[in-house]
């Protein structure tokens, strides 16, 4: 019987491309149903089969869900599952901070100026925050399970790096979506770009953050 044996450098050529692909870059565009971007819009990638998903989960930005100005900053927060997140009063009037939330139901207490709270999150979901004291403050933590995840910015891009090359689930979730749920889309392997266009509730029924300067 007659054996034949690849030269070594196309051997090794050929486990390279067999092996995982690299990772890689993705660029997510969030639009509203008339075409405007949108800003503030929660983007996550579970990667098929796990793929990256090992280990506890990082992220890049600080999290902190800050009081200030009579308002939530940042609007949207997104934090890891397990994540403590602090919540600093940085105003000189009290605050009462809530959630009635499925995801995480707590009150922090009237605490004043430079005092802080922390709350842990340990189940992924939307945490929908207010005051007790305001009722014009309104936020939002999405708690993710995945360390692939952006929030868009004023031109409603979020990118997403590092993701392995294979396919994977592409999921948006923003406040003034009319469906309570994320949604879902397939994401196909090696993409580097995605679009999603949400459909908004009525323009009477968002929530419009107030520019009304406060007496504090």
């Amino acid at each position: 019987m007659r054996l034949n044996f690849l030269p070594i450098a196309a051997l090794v050529v050929a486990l390279a491309f067999a092996g995982p692909a690299l990772a890689a870059d993705l660029t997510v565009t969030v639009k509203g149903d008339d075409g405007t971007p949108l800003p503030d819009a929660v983007v996550l990638v579970h990667p098929a089969g796990g793929a990256g998903m090992g280990g506890p989960i990082h992220y890049s930005w600080p999290i902190v869900m800050t009081q200030q100005n009579i308002s939530f900053n940042p609007y949207v927060l997104i934090v890891p599952v397990g994540s403590t997140v602090a919540f600093p009063n940085k105003d000189k009037v009290r605050h009462h901070v809530y959630s009635f939330s499925a995801a995480k139901k707590f009150e922090l207490k009237l605490y004043g100026q430079q005092e802080e709270r922390t709350v842990n999150f340990d189940k992924a979901g939307v945490v929908a925050l207010g005051c007790n004291i305001h009722d014009v403050m309104i936020g939002y933590i999405y708690v993710a399970d995945t360390p692939f995840a952006a929030k868009t910015n004023a031109a409603g891009e979020a990118v997403i790096h590092g993701l392995p090359g294979g396919a994977g689930t592409l999921t948006v979730w923003h406040p003034d979506m009319k469906a309570k749920a994320p949604i879902d889309q397939s994401l196909a392997a090696g993409a580097d770009t995605a679009a999603v266009a949400l459909g908004l509730k009525p323009v009477s029924l968002r929530h419009k953050k107030s520019t009304a300067s406060m007496a504090m």
